[in-house]
C-alpha cells in the first residue's frame, strides 16, 4: 500500500469540538508569550477529553515547552483515541500489513493518522532516551511502509546510531 496514495477525507481538524473547545485552544495560542496557555489547553481537555483537536494541541504545548513526558501522555491518548476509529489491535506490536491493506479507502486519512501519531511516540519515547521502545516502534513503522512514506527509516537509522555510539 502507498500511504500517499489516498485522497484526504476525514481530516481530524475539522471535526466539530463540543462548544467553547475551539475558543479554549484559540486563548492557549494567544497566551502562549505570556505563560498562560496551558490552563485553557487543560479546560478544553476536561471538556473534551477525547478530542483530537484538543489532544494535539497538548502534545504541541509540552513538546515546546521541553515537557516530553507530558507531550507523550498526550500522544499516547490520541493513539487511543484513533485506533478504534480504525479497528487496529490495541497493541501496536500486532500490527500488520493486512490491517493497512484492509482498512477501507474511507479511513486512509485515519490509517495515516495513526502511523504519524505513533511515529511521535517513537520520537518522543527517542528524546526521553528509551531507546530500545523508539527502535522497536520505528521497526515496526518501516515493516509497514516500505516506501518510507511516514520518514520513519531515518529515524530508526539515527535510534541504532545513538546507541552504538552510546555502548562505545
Amino acid at each position: 500500500m502507498d500511504l500517499l496514495d489516498f485522497e484526504a477525507q476525514g481530516l481530524y481538524f475539522e471535526e466539530p469540538d463540543i462548544a467553547g473547545v475551539k475558543e479554549l485552544i484559540a486563548a492557549a495560542a494567544e497566551n502562549y508569550a505570556n505563560g498562560d496557555a496551558e490552563l485553557s489547553l487543560l479546560k478544553a481537555y476536561f471538556l473534551a477529553p477525547e478530542s483530537l483537536n484538543v489532544l494535539v494541541a497538548l502534545n504541541r504545548f509540552y513538546y515546546y515547552q521541553h515537557r516530553l513526558e507530558e507531550a507523550l501522555n498526550a500522544t499516547l491518548k490520541a493513539l487511543a483515541v484513533i485506533r478504534p476509529l480504525i479497528d487496529f489491535p490495541e497493541d501496536w506490536h500486532e500490527l500488520q500489513i493486512s490491517h493497512l491493506n484492509d482498512a477501507p479507502a474511507d479511513l486512509l486519512t485515519q490509517v495515516r493518522l495513526y502511523l504519524f501519531t505513533l511515529k511521535a511516540i517513537g520520537f518522543l519515547n527517542m528524546r526521553l532516551e528509551k531507546l530500545d521502545l523508539s527502535q522497536a516502534i520505528f521497526e515496526k513503522l518501516v515493516e509497514l511502509d516500505s516506501k518510507d512514506r511516514i520518514g520513519a527509516l531515518g529515524l530508526l537509522e539515527l535510534v541504532v546510531k545513538h546507541k552504538t555510539d552510546v555502548a562505545v
